[in-house]
């Protein structure tokens, strides 16, 4: 279809991008609009609902003056795909007010829900039916905490007046004004309540968890008619929404994960290696969580996910807290100030360690400092840190499917950094591509949005868009790298942690 543009929205965790890309994934026009956070003690991790909202039309209407202002004209983009942070969720009444600001996926505050869980015996039946380990990352376990501590919430959900939704479902309710509440299986397959067999909400963990009443959305493939908006009269016309998915996920269709083997890792606040497994879920034995990868109304693709919850956090907190450098740009110059790490290694657990150990009670440490150290070895070892989480997570996923991954595609910020690359590639035993598209969630779910309108008609048409990517090429650290890799797992073994940083 000639002349034929969507507006992509990919609402993360620290901002909203908006993208205009034309029928062949190029860039029309962009803009970023950023979004606050409130890290509080303990752990806990919140933002406003409305203010998310607030921050996706602000970055709609400014993307669309830019796209005007470049002589582009609204009557040629077609439909709108949503790509969302994941696990961050809302909790509304009737009238679609919140009952409570949005809990963020980085949120610890469900630690001691999770361990009830655990004591109950329920570790087994839920990572069964959702592929989903029992931890605070995910959904249910914070819905559960403020089920017993909001009285306004509990009251709520036992009334069946409280109304769920993960933060794509919370944007498309409020876009239609409250006539659509829908969400993907992607992002439902997020919450710890979602059945990966069913394709359905489980009624059954929803009664386990005391949470009967609770109104959840329906779920949808990725592409799928989710309904329309005039995204508060910035369009003349309702513009259809054709796709919702989770970032990771977006970002896995981005890359070109279309069949069984395929991978990538988004190097970003935290970082999600996604591994397409195909049609059939397959549990893992090392670790790794199983997940819906990304849907069409034909066709469900099912992948395995190494969640790491730190990765860039961990540079911005090197910056703002110890003041090492001023621009994260400077991080790749440093580290290769240095010979080597020196022996100096950062557990990055700020918020607990996920894939492979999923241990939420870690804390983040700075180990094997002497005098001789400097603070570029510091900013080494945190990028380095990045490297050996990957590595932990794709040795795990191998063990669990017996199948060598090939070849890893990268995206996110933190790829514009070439020391994460070139130590990566050293460290992987398959080929690392860059693919060089900093907003590859937006493009998934562009691409997504494009399929279910017929903009694209077939994946195969989507597979032709993607050129080859250059691989990186590295060799300079070769020669030590599983020394330093030894020291890693020496270190991340390690039942006491020497120097707690906390949050």
């Amino acid at each position: 279809m000639q002349n034929s543009l969507i507006l992509a929205i990919d609402q993360g965790t620290s901002s909203t991008k908006t993208i205009v890309f034309d029928n062949k994934g190029a860039v029309l026009a962009k803009t970023t609009e950023a979004l606050v956070t409130n890290y509080m003690e303990s752990g806990w991790v919140e933002q406003d609902p409305d203010e998310i909202y607030k921050n996706v039309i602000s970055s709609v209407e400014k993307c669309v003056a830019e796209f005007l202002s470049n002589g582009g004209s609204l009557a040629d983009i077609k439909t709108c795909g949503i790509s969302n942070q994941r696990e961050t969720f809302v909790v509304w009444d009737k009238a679609g007010n919140p009952l409570y600001p949005a809990i963020v996926w980085q949120c610890k505050r469900s630690i001691k829900v999770c361990s009830e869980l655990k004591r109950r015996g329920l570790e087994g039946m839920l990572k069964h039916k959702t592929g989903l380990i029992v931890d605070p990352y995910f959904s249910a376990s914070k819905l559960i905490w403020l089920n017993e501590n909001n009285a306004e919430v509990k009251n709520a959900i036992s009334g069946g007046e409280a109304f769920f939704g993960t933060v794509d479902t919370w944007l498309l309710y409020k876009l239609t004004n409250g006539q659509k509440y829908l969400t993907d299986y992607s992002n439902a397959s997020r919450t710890l309540l979602f059945n990966l067999h069913s394709l359905q909400w489980d009624l059954d963990i929803v009664e386990t968890f005391g949470l009967t009443g609770i109104n959840l959305p329906e779920p949808k493939p990725s592409a799928y008619n989710f309904g329309s908006s005039s995204f508060e009269g910035i369009f003349a016309e309702p513009l259809s929404i054709s796709s919702m998915i989770g970032d990771s996920h977006a970002a896995a269709f981005g890359e070109g994960c279309f069949s069984p083997g395929t991978a990538k890792a988004t190097l970003g606040t935290g970082c999600s290696v996604l591994k397409n497994i195909g049609p059939v879920s397959k549990s893992s034995e090392s670790g790794m969580i199983t997940t819906i990868c990304w849907s069409t109304e034909s066709r469900v693709d099912y992948a395995l996910e190494g969640v790491i919850v730190s990765c860039g956090s961990v540079i911005e907190w090197l910056k703002n807290e110890l003041a090492l450098f001023s621009d994260s740009r400077q991080t790749e110059l440093m580290a290769n100030e240095v010979a080597d790490n020196n022996g100096v290694y950062i557990v990055p657990a700020f918020s607990g360690l996920g894939a492979p150990y999923w241990d939420m009670t870690r804390k983040a440490s700075i180990q094997g400092l002497t005098f001789d150290c400097t603070k570029n070895h510091i900013v080494r070892a945190a990028l380095e840190a990045i490297a050996f989480q990957i590595k932990d997570v794709l040795d795990a996923m191998q063990a669990d499917t017996g199948v060598q991954i090939n070849q890893l595609m990268l995206n996110g910020g933190m790829t514009s950094n070439t020391f994460v690359l070139e130590f990566l590639a050293d460290l992987l035993d398959c080929t690392v591509v860059n693919g060089k598209m900093p907003d590859v969630s937006a493009l998934g779910a562009a691409y997504l949005a494009g399929l279910g309108i017929g903009i694209f008609g077939s994946i195969d048409d989507i597979k032709e868009l993607h050129g080859q990517k250059p691989i990186i090429e590295s060799g300079k650290y070769k020669a030590n790298i599983q020394r330093y890799y030894q020291g890693w797992k020496a270190v991340i073994e390690e039942k006491a942690v020497l120097t707690g940083l906390g949050e």
